[in-house]
């Protein structure tokens, strides 16, 4: 409308449009440091106009809506990098364990105590019927035996640490999808009444980012503001204001947790994320060093075994098993085992020393999968040192990925307190503009009050 009237009524619209983008910007300033926070923008639109007569008038400036700037697809892509980066890291995490029960260079290992035990054979050739020679042939044997016990037992342990690890995840990603569900029905109810949905929509954002550093995530938007959380194979995790626990279960033949969706085991379809690198280091890692323990230590003890079998004692007895156990867990020198057992003898002679010799060369012999025991340990250990340094390459490689896509997020959502401080003072420049055409109207309607009053 036309007259005084009209031109307050603008000037109180661009008031308070002026006054809103200014608490938008505020708003942002105060935000810049906030984890998964978007940058607001206050989206001002021009009112529609009106027309007397012949005469068109502007209706001023109305704030329509508060818009958060972010980009859907980036988010996607960052929660992918982040549950590969997690996958890694709960990968490598497992294989450090693994390398450090077998890390020669600090006196841990077997590369050792393995060449000990049989140069101790060697030795005892020399001089077949030294009493201290054939007790360092038991000696060797049960550092051997103790050794094997160790590295299981380590090992153990850190299968022991990741399943504890799996049911904390699991945990964890019950709180996270929980919350999530409970956001959603917020964000629709917002988004129907017409409300700014900026700092529920982040929220909802940043936990799903950090449920995606615990589980691959697949999200899907269900339209009036709700998203649909799943695996990457489908299982649900999030429907509307529902969400799917997952449990932990321990398998009593494997000693395993599994991670199970509403009695499913999904354990081997989890894909990336804490997880998926807890789940591989323990059942990959971890399983097959101990599997390649077992099979040295079986190696060793049936090879061992078998040529004493060959040779006579010092008595000219048949000689009997040195080791019992046949795993990296149960091998043991035999109970009550006597120096004088051992056959070092070839034709039951006390002073032979052909079947020590045989036992010594047991080292150089391919016992173990076509291999001698030291290739064997070697290979198996340095397999371990390449999956660790494989896996180091793949973490830096991610990284930069990772940080690549934070940096274009940060570029596009995140706050330039310059850009804000700009914006500040043009609003307040409109907001001061806007107060003085009220001021000039106020006098103006004054005057024309005085006016009509003097007549």
């Amino acid at each position: 409308m036309g007259g005084l009237t009209g031109s307050l009524q603008i000037a109180l619209q661009s008031l308070l449009a002026d006054q809103g983008a200014l608490e938008v910007t505020g708003n942002n300033i105060s935000n810049a440091n906030t984890p998964g926070y978007s940058r607001q923008t206050p989206v001002l639109v021009e009112e529609p106009s009106i027309s007397e007569g012949r005469l068109v008038f502007g209706e001023g400036v109305g704030l329509q809506q508060v818009q958060s700037v972010r980009d859907n697809v980036l988010e996607l892509q960052l929660n992918q990098e982040t549950g590969t980066q997690s996958q890694l890291n709960g990968y490598m995490g497992g294989m450090n364990q693994v390398a450090t029960v077998f890390n020669e260079t600090q006196g841990a290992g077997l590369q050792n105590v393995i060449s000990q035990f049989f140069n101790s054979f060697q030795q005892l050739s020399t001089s077949p019927t030294d009493a201290t020679l054939r007790q360092a042939v038991l000696t060797a044997g049960q550092n051997l035996a103790t050794a094997f016990n160790q590295a299981s037992t380590s090992l153990g342990q850190t299968t022991a640490v990741l399943n504890q690890s799996v049911v904390q995840d699991v945990s964890q990603v019950n709180q996270l999808t929980s919350q999530i569900a409970a956001l959603n029905p917020q964000i629709a109810g917002a988004q129907a009444t017409g409300q700014s949905t900026g700092a529920l929509v982040d929220q909802r954002t940043e936990l799903i980012r950090q449920l995606s550093g615990l589980i691959d995530t697949s999200v899907t938007d269900a339209g009036n503001g709700n998203v649909t959380v799943s695996t990457a194979d489908g299982t649900p995790l999030v429907v509307g204001n529902q969400s799917f626990a997952l449990t932990a279960q321990l398998d009593n033949q494997t000693a395993m947790q599994h991670v199970f969706s509403q009695g499913t085991d999904i354990t081997r379809s989890i894909q990336s994320g804490d997880l998926a690198g807890l789940i591989q280091a323990r059942d990959q890692g971890v399983a097959g060093a101990q599997t390649n323990l077992d099979n040295l230590a079986a190696a060793i003890t049936s090879s061992v075994n078998a040529q004493q079998a060959q040779g006579y004692d010092l008595s000219g007895n048949s000689g009997v098993a040195l080791f019992t156990g046949s795993s990296g867990s149960t091998i043991a020198l035999a109970n009550n085992l006597l120096p004088s057992q051992i056959a070092a003898s070839s034709d039951g002679t006390p002073g032979s020393n052909g079947n020590a010799v045989a036992l010594a060369n047991l080292q150089s012999a391919a016992i173990v999968n076509g291999q001698n025991p030291g290739d064997f340990y070697s290979n198996f250990v340095a397999g371990i040192g390449n999956q660790v340094s494989t896996t180091t390459a793949q973490q830096t490689a991610v990284g930069l990925v990772l940080t690549q896509l934070q940096n274009q997020r940060t570029n596009l959502s995140g706050v330039s307190l310059d850009e804000e401080a700009a914006h500040l003072q043009m609003y307040q420049n409109a907001y001061n503009a806007s107060a003085q055409v009220v001021a000039a109207i106020n006098t103006l309607t004054q005057a024309t009050i005085n006016m009509v009053a003097g007549a």
